[in-house]
């Protein structure tokens, strides 16, 4: 007799077994949206996402460079005459690549589509 985790014994009928439930897909994790996309789709679904997730590694990587760049400001903005403050001007452009990039990262990642 087949046996079922879920339903129990499964009937046996002279056709052979039957299966009384409706197949699942494999990956049930999936959102509704994405359960019946053809290849291609699919294909393009991964290409946003690794988009996505090197947005996302270079806001990471800015985000250590405007830790350092954090340790000079002080000293920068104290010692620099006038508007001469390169360390503070580095760590501002260092900022607005982390938030352009943060954000277009988590958008390609989450489910917008890709503009090719």
């Amino acid at each position: 007799m087949i046996e079922s985790k879920k339903l129990g014994p499964l009937p046996i009928t002279p056709g052979g077994p039957r299966n009384e439930r409706r197949d699942t897909m494999a990956n049930s994790l999936l959102p509704p949206e994405e359960r019946n996309l053809n290849p291609d789709q699919v294909e393009a679904l991964d290409k946003r996402r690794d988009l996505g997730h090197t947005f996302l590694v270079i806001a990471g990587q800015f985000a250590v460079i405007a830790t350092i760049l954090l340790l000079w400001i002080g000293q920068d903005l104290t010692y620099s005459p006038g508007w001469a403050h390169p360390m503070f001007f580095y760590f501002l452009i260092a900022i607005s690549i982390i938030v352009v990039f943060g954000i277009t990262g988590i958008v390609l990642r989450k489910g917008t589509p890709r503009l090719d």
